[in-house]
């Protein structure tokens, strides 16, 4: 019997037109790109309250020292945007948990006094393991980037096992923070998470009037996850807001069954006005009626930890834990051979590149991150001439990070810009720096970017063509 040889002149004509890709003007359009987002004032506005509330209490106490790994647990504010609060908080308690681990391995790391190479080795396995969680149960938001920022920067913090303590206690207190801070809006906005689902399904189904048949599965998508996050709300919120929110995605699925182009003109400012109305957080909008009042409640879908168990076997799960962990590693070592002053931000340099969706994804967030390091490197660096305090450091950090949350979802270069000043003022506040650190951040970033991509063109999936559609 004949075996059959895998077309390896195949695959590497699919990576080569890869690499390619990441030198087009196409490439450099999508990280251009502005993006239209769901609300994002009022994320960005808790989350910069949840790193000001700890930041301030460190100052008060005086703490300061260990103050960023505090702001670093109170981003668990940013992760699982719009979800349904049940289940957004049984993803972001294990995520704290998982913040504060990381923190105290990092920590301990540094107490052992490990080269940085093996620490580099250690830490881009940890990657690995992080973007593996995150990715097989589906907590999104900033990613495993924040949870190795943490370990390395604990690494370089700590001397003792008292110094263990202290970063992973703050580590604990900012999660804690965090959580109740991303919680609040349950208490004034309970529908919320329901209105954004049913707001994208609804703008999913206008856009049929120009995306046609291409367009239906994306549409059916959205439905469909509307209808989850509503099931997966609080039982009280089955009210007549809810039954309202079901028939607007009944009405909906109709059109989109309908397949009929005038069926979609006739209702499209139907749904776009709706969607407008959804997207609004005050709690004195009501939708219109509409018909179809008698949509049925949908059935609670499997719990997220039945479904991500089961992904953590998940092939293309594995394979991107294993560019992570590969590029993070290469990325590392050879800044710590090039003799750059933090290698490790180059691993983070190439974990944030690999987060992409797809390889077109990949290098339009590597370009993104790129150009947004250089921005926000010179723009730290200019905060850091002035030499300033504790408090208008605060300050500037609490900014930076609000500014991040409103463009995260827009563009990606944008965010990078604000999170990069942020990650080199929180480093500065447990060790001063000079503005000479941007020059190093970009280095750093420059490497684990080129390298992260090599490593996904070298990797690419056969099916992968994304980066052909231009």
């Amino acid at each position: 019997m004949l075996r059959t040889r895998p077309d390896t002149s195949g695959r590497l004509r699919h990576s080569t037109g890869a690499l390619a890709h990441s030198l087009s003007s196409a490439a450099w359009r999508d990280a251009v790109e502005v993006r239209r987002a769901d609300p994002t004032i009022a994320v960005a506005l808790r989350v910069g309250t949840a790193v000001l509330v700890v930041l301030v209490a460190g100052g008060l106490l005086g703490y300061t020292q260990v103050a960023g790994f505090a702001a670093l647990g109170a981003l668990c504010a940013a992760f699982v945007r719009y979800e349904p609060y049940p289940r957004l908080v049984a993803k972001l308690v294990p995520l704290g948990i998982g913040m504060v681990g990381y923190t105290a391995f990092g920590a301990a790391l540094g107490v052992l006094g490990l080269s940085v190479w093996i620490q580099i080795f250690v830490l881009a396995l940890a990657a690995g393991v992080a973007y593996w969680l995150l990715t097989a149960f589906r907590v999104t938001g900033p990613g495993p980037v924040v949870l190795i920022f943490a370990a390395a920067g604990a690494a370089g913090f700590a001397d003792t096992a008292a110094d263990i303590r202290l970063a992973a206690g703050a580590a604990a207190i900012g999660s804690v923070v965090g959580v109740l801070v991303a919680l609040v809006p349950a208490l004034h906005h309970p529908h919320g998470p329901a209105r954004v689902a049913t707001a994208r399904a609804l703008a999913s189904v206008a856009a049929l009037e120009t995306d046609g048949a291409t367009g239906v599965p994306a549409a059916r998508t959205e439905i469909a996850r509307a209808r989850d996050v509503i099931a997966l709300g609080p039982r009280r919120l089955m009210d007549r807001h809810t039954r309202e929110l079901l028939a607007l995605l009944a009405a909906a699925e109709e059109v989109v069954d309908s397949g009929d182009h005038d069926t979609i003109v006739a209702r499209r400012d139907d749904f776009v006005r709706f969607e407008t109305e959804l997207r609004r957080v005050r709690r004195d909008i009501e939708i219109p009626s509409v018909d179809g009042s008698g949509a049925p409640v949908v059935e609670r879908p499997d719990g997220f930890v039945r479904q991500g168990v089961r992904a953590l076997r998940d092939r293309a799960i594995l394979v991107g834990v294993g560019r992570v962990a590969l590029a993070s590693l290469l990325s590392g070592w050879f800044a710590a051979a090039a003799g750059l002053q933090h290698p490790l931000w180059a691993t983070m340099g190439a974990m944030a590149a690999l987060q992409g969706a797809n390889y077109r994804h990949t290098v339009a967030r590597a370009i993104q991150r790129l150009v947004g390091n250089a921005v926000g490197a010179l723009l730290a660096a200019g905060l850091l001439v002035l030499d300033l305090d504790y408090w208008p450091m605060v300050v500037a950090i609490v900014l930076c990070q609000t500014i991040t949350e409103m463009y995260v979802t827009r563009n990606y270069a944008i965010a990078t810009v604000f999170v990069t000043s942020m990650a080199l003022l929180l480093t500065a506040i447990a060790e001063p720096l000079g503005p000479g650190i941007g020059v190093s951040r970009v280095g750093d970033t420059l490497v684990g970017v080129v390298i992260g991509v090599i490593v996904a063109a070298l990797t690419i999936d056969r099916h992968d063509r994304h980066h052909l559609e231009v």
